[in-house]
Order: structure tokens, then C-alpha cells, then sequence
């Protein structure tokens, strides 16, 4: 490895002055034995590594720095760590960037999810980053790993200048045992965070203080101008979802269980689908609730832990997310009672988005390691406002693939200020913000995982039925548990299906404690078939138009496995 000029003097210096402070490397004893080797990695980022440095710091390390240093840090009446994100309370995709590089450039889908940086623009970033970063009074580097196959995983690298931070991807990453960080070496990927510090927006390809940017050529991530940590997790997704297609296996958003006897279910699905609620089931284990990988011999989860939403969160409705907020936990943007720090979820005051990470561990029936065989069944699911799609089909490979590209789900009135009617929302492959690669490439990736595994693909609707949002009812979570109960138990495998209309999917006739009638929405439908007749159109119109992006990379087959458009 070749240094710079002043990396290298700060390595010799490290390496000369055995009586100077030493650095904090907490978690595993004897750390002078691993210290030089860790320092020369670190000091090869331009890092100035001394004293300030803590590398895997103990939670309760972690707790006293945030408490004492970032301004709206404090302990919940539960133990969790309540942090403060600063202006951004979410992820912010318009300033993320991917470098043009020879290496990739071919690789990568390039448009609005996509945009271009070039390399001279991220070594400025990175500089920028770099420079803040040497001038905090301290700096944390978590080393972890991404994905729980250690043929697969790779190892991360996170420096970054708030104790906030470097907790949240301790419960993001997998944790690394003494023996794994003693051996860990030169990370796969290092995100360098000075997220407190703004990017020059004059800086060619920036367009505003906020700078999200990765290079592959380089392994690395640079955050400018967001102290929001999802960025940092979503980060890691993005570059397992380049990394594993580019090995020959599928990387997926979506959740995952296990049951009894080892049959596993992958669930995709958007934000108020119910993709959370539906897969923690009691009796079944968890492998986990967002990023999967498919591989020749099972799923692995990529992360250590969740991120969940805590807005309106109870123990009666969430009880395992809600016990999962203790010591260790991170709270994000949430609003608490002065006095007892008892957490007000409903407040929605500083955010909507109020959110805990935690380690999986901390969900009772968690399967550690996180790893299952290929799975049985896949479970799309949408909450379609319209009224229009049935509860659940079966879905052949070709629709499988079509409504993978599409990821459609609804946004209902009065969620968004201007919305006043239902709007049709579609995110490629459930993840749209997260890809690298084309769609198709993923959903022909879907398809050959299908066909050799011999997998079931369900699309399952958890929304209205009977009318449009403001006319019908939303469909009873009773009956939606009910609709996966009997996925599981395969009495879908054995049921009776119809032809359903112009989406031209396959429906059962009857499923155990699920009404019949709501089985078909023209059936369930209470106004009249020309308003019936009219909104289907209007949806499969809708479908119809967002996949002219994707119909040039599309097979026929697949093109002609979307809703029948007149």
C-alpha cells in the first residue's frame, strides 16, 4: 500500500513513540497487537490517527460522548440513546450521487435514481470530508460486517466524528467477535461521515450544502451535509445491491421469515403496506425486516439489526419493537416528557419519521445466525387505494416479473397536502432509490431464482376493497394475517382460482376466515360497474404508462403479463 507524505509521517510517528496516548481500540483485549496494522489502514485515509480515534467503542463509551458532546442527546425512561439528526429527518436521494467511473460506468443504471459525480468532484468531497474530520475533538470507527454468509459478507469500515453514529451502525452492521476484529485487516468499504460539515455546492455536479456520494473504483462513501444516519444504512444496501448481482447472487428490500419447519417467505412491499406488521409473525422466526440476499443455498440477511418506524408505536399493536428499545437502542427525532423521558410516539412534532435501531437480537424470536434455506413463497404486497385488486393472487413467473418492475402501492387523501384522491405510486423492484443495476436485471435474476427453486409468488393486497379510498373499507388485518397464514400451510397451493379481469391474475375462489365475497373486488365493489369498469382502467392505465421506462430492457413475456389496456 502506498501512502501519502503525510500519512506515512503519521504512521512512523505511531509506530516510533510507544510512550505517546495510545489509541482507544475498545471491544477486544490486548489491542497493542493489532494497533499498528489498524492505524496504518486508518492514517492511509489522510486520517490524522491519535488519541482522539475510539475504534469499536463499548455502548456505554458511546452513551457518555453523545450525552456529552451532541446538543439533544439524552437516555429514554427505557434506556435507549434519544438522538437529534438536525435539519434532515430523512434521507435525501436528489443529492445522491454515484462517480462515473471506467470500472462501472457500464454497470449502472443511470437517470434520476442514479446521477453522475466525476472523480475529481468525489476526490474534493472526500478531501472536504477528510479535513473536517481532523479538525473534531474526537472520531469513531465502527468495523463490522455486511451479510451474515461469510461467503458473501463484506467488511465495513465507518468513520465518522458523532457518538450518535458510530451506535447506530454498531446495531446496523454485524457486530465483529474479539477474534474477527483482531483479524480484520484492510476494510471492502469505508463511508467517511462529516455529515455535520456542508458540501461546496459549487463544486461541479453538487447542487446544494447536502452530498451523498459513492465511488466503487474506491470502496468508499462520502457524507456531506446530513447528519441523518439512515443515509449511512442505505449506503451499505447500495453497494451490496452493485456487489452481489456482479457475484451472480440477488440482493433484495425486503423482509424475511422462517417457520417451524424451516420454510422460509420473502415479503416486499412499500411504506404502509404492511410488509413489517405481516412478517413478524409469533410463530414464526425472524431472519430479518429489510435487506436480503438470495443465494445458490439460502437467504442471508445483510444487516445486524432494524430500523423501525415509532410513530404511533404501542406495546398492544408492536410488542416486539417496543420491548426492542432499551440500553443499546438508538431513538431518533423523537419528543419526550422533560421530567420522566417518557417517550410521547405519537408526537409527530419534529418528524414523522421518527425511528429506533436496534440489534436483531433484541427481537425474541430472531433467528442469529440470520440465515435460511431457499425460500417457498414470495409475498408482493400493496395497499391499493382504488379498491381494485384483489386481496391476493397467484402470480405466473412472467407476472411475477412485471409487478417486481412496477413496485406499485397507493398514497391515500390527505397523506400529502395537494392529494385529493388516490395516486398510484410505483418504486422498481420495492427499492427504487436503492438500485444500481436496471430493474430487468434484478426481476431476471427473480425469475431464475424462481424457476430453479420452484418458488410461489403471491400478490397480496392489504388495502381498500369495496370501493376506492372515501367509498369502500380497508381490508381487516385479520384477514390479511389469514391470507398468509394459509401461504404457509399451502392450502393456496391446493385452493381453486378464477380468471380475474383485466389485470388477468389468478384467484382463489375461498380462503379459511377470509369472507368470499371480498375475494373478487368486482363482486366486493358497492357502487356501480361502470364506476367499477372505470377505475380499473384507470389503474391499469396508470401501470400501463409508468412501464413504458422499463419495456425497452423487458421481454415480450414479460410486457404482456401486465393489465390488458384497451
Amino acid at each position: 500500500m502506498q501512502y501519502s507524505h503525510a500519512a506515512r509521517t503519521v504512521v512512523e510517528q505511531h509506530l516510533r513513540h510507544e510512550s505517546r496516548e495510545k489509541i482507544h481500540v475498545v471491544g477486544h483485549a490486548d489491542s497493542s497487537l493489532s494497533l499498528p496494522l489498524f492505524a496504518q489502514s486508518l492514517a492511509a485515509t489522510g486520517l490524522v490517527v491519535d488519541s482522539r480515534v475510539q475504534r469499536n467503542a463499548s455502548l456505554s463509551r458511546l452513551y457518555e460522548c453523545a450525552l456529552k458532546h451532541e446538543t439533544g442527546s439524552v437516555i429514554s425512561s427505557s434506556g435507549a440513546l434519544i438522538a437529534r439528526s438536525g435539519k434532515k429527518t430523512g434521507r435525501s436521494p436528489r443529492d445522491k450521487r454515484i462517480v462515473e467511473e471506467t470500472s462501472s460506468a457500464d454497470d449502472v443504471w443511470w437517470g434520476p435514481v442514479n446521477k453522475k459525480l466525476s472523480e475529481e468532484s468525489f476526490a474534493i468531497n472526500y478531501q472536504t470530508a477528510i479535513d473536517y474530520l481532523n479538525t473534531c475533538t474526537g472520531v469513531f470507527v465502527f468495523d463490522g460486517f455486511a451479510g451474515w454468509d461469510p461467503k458473501y459478507r463484506i467488511k465495513i469500515r465507518v468513520v465518522c466524528a458523532r457518538a450518535y453514529h458510530a451506535l447506530f451502525m454498531n446495531n446496523m452492521l454485524i457486530r465483529p467477535t474479539k477474534e474477527e476484529l483482531e483479524k480484520f485487516g484492510e476494510p471492502d468499504f469505508t463511508i467517511i461521515n462529516a455529515g455535520q460539515f456542508p458540501a461546496n455546492r459549487f463544486t461541479k455536479g453538487v447542487t446544494s450544502p447536502t452530498s451523498v456520494s459513492i465511488s466503487f473504483e474506491r470502496k468508499q462513501m462520502v457524507i456531506l451535509g446530513t447528519e441523518y444516519a439512515g443515509e449511512m444504512k442505505k449506503g451499505v444496501f447500495t453497494v451490496m445491491h452493485y456487489l452481489m448481482p456482479k457475484a451472480g447472487v440477488l440482493s433484495l428490500h425486503s423482509s424475511c421469515n422462517e417457520g417451524p419447519g424451516g420454510d422460509v417467505s420473502l415479503f416486499f412491499g412499500l411504506s404502509g403496506t404492511g410488509k413489517t406488521t405481516l412478517s413478524a409473525d409469533p410463530q414464526r422466526m425472524l431472519i430479518g425486516d429489510d435487506e436480503h440476499v438470495w443465494t445458490e443455498s439460502g437467504v442471508f440477511n445483510i444487516e445486524g439489526g432494524c430500523y423501525a418506524k415509532t410513530i404511533d408505536l404501542s406495546a398492544e399493536k408492536e410488542p416486539e419493537i417496543f420491548n426492542a428499545i432499551r440500553f443499546g437502542s438508538v431513538l431518533e427525532n423523537v419528543v419526550y416528557e422533560e421530567t420522566t423521558r417518557i417517550v410521547d410516539y405519537t408526537d409527530k412534532s419534529i418528524t414523522e419519521n421518527t425511528r429506533c435501531a436496534y440489534p436483531i437480537e433484541f427481537i425474541p424470536n430472531a433467528k442469529v445466525p440470520c440465515i435460511g434455506d431457499k425460500p417457498q413463497n414470495i409475498v408482493l404486497l400493496t395497499c391499493d387505494a382504488f379498491g381494485v385488486l384483489p386481496p391476493v393472487a397467484k402470480l405466473t413467473p412472467a407476472q411475477a416479473m412485471y409487478h417486481f418492475i412496477s413496485g406499485y402501492t397507493a398514497k391515500i387523501a390527505g397523506t400529502e397536502e395537494g392529494v385529493t384522491e388516490p395516486e398510484a405510486t410505483f418504486s422498481a423492484c420495492f427499492g427504487q432509490p436503492f438500485l444500481v443495476w436496471h430493474p430487468v436485471k434484478y426481476a431476471q435474476m427473480l425469475a431464475q431464482k424462481m424457476q430453479q427453486d420452484k418458488v410461489n409468488v403471491w400478490l397480496v393486497n392489504t388495502g381498500w376493497n369495496g370501493g376506492a379510498y372515501g367509498n369502500g373499507e380497508r381490508i381487516k388485518l385479520k384477514y390479511s394475517r389469514a391470507i398468509i397464514d394459509a401461504i404457509h400451510s399451502g392450502e393456496l397451493n391446493k385452493a381453486e382460482y378464477i380468471n380475474y379481469g383485466v389485470f388477468n391474475l389468478k384467484i382463489p375462489t375461498t380462503v379459511s376466515n377470509v369472507p368470499k365475497k371480498i375475494l373478487d373486488p368486482s363482486m366486493a365493489w358497492e357502487g356501480s360497474e361502470e364506476e367499477f369498469s372505470s377505475t380499473i382502467s384507470k389503474l391499469a392505465n396508470l401501470f400501463h404508462a409508468n412501464f413504458k421506462e422499463y419495456a425497452d430492457q423487458a421481454t415480450p413475456e414479460i410486457i404482456a403479463a401486465g393489465p390488458q389496456v384497451c
